[in-house]
């Protein structure tokens, strides 16, 4: 079972209060909330896990973390308006408090990751909880090899975490690169246009040491992976973590099932070798 914001089984069930302490704008439809927990434990996750949000009077949502462990003193999470309880979240402002169960689910496993060179790869709001990932890199550069981030996004305005990708595309740390899949027309934009998949073919990858993370839109995944494979890496070297339409967090409800498995206990985060094979995994 998982790990839980304030060590025991029962927030795992029940909801610990936790405060917002920062809301700031990434796009004209995602904020990024800055929070710590009341009781003032540090949340206790991993990179990739999420957590159950609520707010009083409306529902629960699964939402990922976007920020590190390593920064104990707070925690992130990007979020999109994309129904009732996420409208309701928009309208929230430092001070206001929030419901938060777990953490929940597999997360990126640091021990298998450690040592190698890693290709991060996301789209769209997968940055989101990628991000977590990068900044566990970032503050524990002694662990990994070379650090190559690819973004897409559709367009410009939907490109999220423009601040952290500045800092990360002038850092020695990290190599980037980004790209949109359309600019419209009257927009002042410098980077790369086209699907994410084209920024795979210029790399120079050594499918021996490299492991690659993908998170991002189901859509996008099987064409990246394709593209991953002409370059050697093989499935027991490609990590993805998986949307599905979670809601229990706990494997209770069924709603986010593969096959046998509950992506919310069982993932999200897979090797892509532990689940190419089933129905309606990618």
């Amino acid at each position: 079972m998982s790990s839980s914001a304030d060590g025991t089984t029962a927030s795992l069930y029940v909801p610990v209060d936790c405060e917002i302490i920062a809301v700031s704008d990434l796009t004209p439809h995602e904020k990024l909330f800055r929070l710590r927990l009341k009781n003032g434990a540090p949340l206790g996750h991993l990179p990739g896990q999420f957590v159950q949000v609520s707010l009083l009077g409306w529902e629960e949502a699964p939402i990922s973390v976007a920020s590190s462990p390593t920064r104990t003193d707070y925690f992130e999470m990007g979020i999109r308006r994309t129904g009732s309880l996420t409208s309701a979240m928009h309208e929230l402002t430092a001070g206001d408090l929030i419901g938060v169960r777990g953490p929940f689910g597999r997360p990126f496993e640091l021990p298998k990751l450690r040592g190698h060179d890693l290709l991060l790869i996301s789209g769209g709001c997968g940055l989101a909880p990628l991000r977590s990932l990068i900044h566990y890199c970032e503050d524990r550069p002694e662990e990994f090899g070379a650090l190559t981030i690819l973004y897409g996004a559709k367009s410009p305005g939907d490109v999220l975490f423009k601040d952290d990708f500045a800092l990360w595309e002038t850092s020695a740390r990290f190599a980037c690169s980004r790209t949109v899949d359309q600019v419209p027309e009257g927009d002042c934009y410098s980077g790369g246009v086209g699907l994410i998949t084209s920024l795979i073919p210029p790399l120079e990858i050594d499918p021996h040491r490299t492991v690659a993370v993908l998170v991002g839109p189901p859509v996008m995944y099987r064409a990246v992976i394709a593209e991953l494979k002409k370059k050697g890496l093989s499935s027991d070297r490609i990590v993805v973590s998986l949307e599905r339409h979670m809601r229990c967090g706990v494997g209770k409800c069924g709603h986010c099932t593969i096959e046998h498995l509950y992506c919310c206990q069982d993932g999200p985060v897979f090797w892509l070798n532990e689940i190419e094979h089933l129905r309606g995994a990618l």
